[in-house]
């Protein structure tokens, strides 16, 4: 199947049954310089033409000092392409570096989260969209399960805390092949992250797992994503959902529990 069909349906399956964009949103793609956000602004712009929403797509990018390449000539590709596009520097990160230069994920995370809402709302955007993809799904359901001790993974569609922006994941039944295949037709500049480059023990150890498995299961990602939209509550243990008492709940008894969480 040609390559921009599947990409496109893929997304436009994940767009359409999480309702991820709207009427009049402005879309603001976070764009790391990788395949796959940079695959993901294509697709968010090709959509724009064919979908029966109206939006529009715009591209920002967070400096937190860990590229390891030039940013200039992805600017100047993007610049031809005629996208609009924010280059930020955020200097709280910069001097992170400088001073706490062993500091941890979660750290930076919170500086770059801050940056972001900080560039998204000067755009006038209130959606903005990440490039995590199918696989990034099934090692967080996987490394959730096996090292947290939850049955959870990423979720498709959340809200910043205040509710002002919308967060969506439009990759998500969009696997790491796809990205790379078409991130390579594009001719783009990738502009890799050192973060990137440095995969823990536990994501390296949930990667060789998948692909030992899908030497033989080739179709194993596809399968675990559909588990994730497919949850039988009474055939776990948690007794929020386990018919104890001789009274199975209703489906809408079921979601009491979530709800008021």
């Amino acid at each position: 199947m040609d390559l921009e069909k599947t990409l496109l349906r893929k997304v436009g399956e994940a767009v359409g049954r999480f309702k991820m964009i709207r009427d009049g949103d402005r879309v603001a793609v976070a764009l790391s310089g990788g395949k796959d956000s940079l695959t993901l602004l294509e697709a968010l712009l090709m959509l724009k033409n064919r979908a029966p929403v109206d939006f529009t797509v715009c591209a920002f990018t967070v400096e937190q000092g860990k590229f390891l390449r030039p940013i200039e000539p992805l600017g100047e590709y993007l610049k031809q392409r005629g996208i609009d596009w924010t280059y930020h520097q955020d200097r709280p990160s910069m001097r992170l570096l400088t001073e706490q230069p062993d500091h941890g994920c979660d750290l930076c995370s919170r500086y770059r989260r801050r940056a972001v809402y900080q560039i998204v709302r000067g755009l006038g955007a209130n959606v903005i969209a990440f490039g995590h993809t199918a696989d990034d799904f099934c090692e967080s359901f996987l490394r959730n399960a096996m090292f947290t001790g939850r049955i959870s993974a990423l979720p498709p569609v959340t809200y910043s805390r205040d509710k002002e922006f919308r967060l969506i994941r439009p990759l998500a039944f969009v696997t790491e092949d796809i990205t790379q295949r078409f991130a390579e037709t594009l001719g783009a500049p990738i502009v890799p992250c050192g973060c990137s480059q440095r995969t823990g023990t536990v994501r390296k150890s949930i990667r060789s797992l998948f692909s030992d498995i899908e030497k033989d299961y080739p179709h194993l990602k596809e399968t675990l994503l559909s588990a994730m939209g497919n949850i039988e509550p009474d055939r776990l243990l948690d007794t929020r959902y386990l018919d104890l008492d001789g009274h199975k709940p209703t489906p809408a008894e079921s979601l009491l529990p979530i709800l008021s969480e």
